[in-house]
């Protein structure tokens, strides 16, 4: 049996890398192209800043839906981000390396794979019923806190893991605490793959539908509190796709899905850019 060349093999390689590559992105603009060419022709300003009516045909817009994903997104961040940080910061900078610390690891990890209408049963037992947030968005923000924290402690940590030891090293030679090191030196080498973490959780809020049916509730109108019930788009397009003869609008809830998740990457990219050198103690010129 011939055996191939080192150049032969990796000629091999990189093909087979950029083949792979372009496919993804080809299907990647293929289901996207399909939405957009699909939905934009039926998104108006009646579409846009109009409520859902219910009901067989699908009449009305979308308005109560844009707003219940935007505050659903907001609230689960603001309390998502600070437990997934903090945690990853424990498990990264000040955790012994023990077997309590594996145990987290582990427990971590499985949660990472427990499906998403477990938390959602989970959900509607403690925080609907339990806790008597009714159908909300509050309960339906918790439940989301829930299934995406271990995916942002897993990916913070390792983020923090990749800041080569040494420039913590050099920051405590220089009279630094271990939190002043942690706050100045490694989480701004590791801000790039944190922001990633949370561009994908965000993703998440926005796509998942499961848990929210059990814990938001259906409910098509204008959202006033947090705990009040609530629709949002992914909900609505399964609404719209499953239980209406109105597909041209699922698409068209499709591709407003699919621009606001576009503008909150874009925001989100741009003030991780920003607040990094903040950190690093540059001048917005050069951002």
């Amino acid at each position: 049996m011939t055996k191939l060349s080192p150049k032969l093999t990796q000629k091999f390689a990189w093909g087979f890398a950029w083949t792979t590559g372009v496919i993804a992105v080809l299907v990647m603009l293929l289901i996207v192209g399909y939405v957009l060419v699909q939905g934009l022709p039926v998104i108006n300003s009646d579409f846009l800043f109009s409520s859902p009516e219910g009901g067989l045909a699908g009449e009305g817009g979308i308005f109560s839906c844009i707003v219940s994903t935007l505050w659903l997104i907001v609230i689960t961040m603001a309390i998502l981000i600070p437990l997934g940080l903090g945690a990853a910061i424990y498990l990264a900078e000040y955790a012994p390396d023990n077997r309590f610390t594996h145990f987290i690891r582990y427990c971590v990890e499985l949660l990472a794979g427990v499906p998403s209408i477990v938390f959602g049963l989970f959900g509607f037992a403690v925080f609907v019923l339990a806790l008597h947030l009714n159908y909300s968005i509050l309960a339906g923000a918790l439940t989301l806190a829930c299934l995406l924290l271990p995916f942002l402690v897993r990916s913070a940590e390792e983020a923090m893991k990749a800041v080569p030891y040494s420039q913590r090293e050099a920051a405590l030679a220089l009279g630094a605490t271990r939190w002043q090191a942690t706050i100045h030196v490694v989480i701004p080498a590791a801000l790039p793959g944190i922001v990633t973490g949370i561009i994908l959780c965000v993703g998440g809020v926005v796509a998942e539908s499961a848990c929210l049916y059990v814990t938001m509730g259906g409910s098509a109108g204008m959202p006033t509190s947090l705990l009040s019930g609530g629709r949002t788009l992914a909900v609505h397009v399964f609404y719209l796709a499953m239980e209406t003869n109105a597909l041209d609008k699922a698409m068209a809830t499709g591709a407003v899905l699919i621009v606001i998740i576009v503008i909150i990457n874009l925001i989100t990219r741009w003030f991780s850019h920003y607040l990094q050198a903040r950190m690093k103690g540059e001048t917005s010129h050069g951002i």
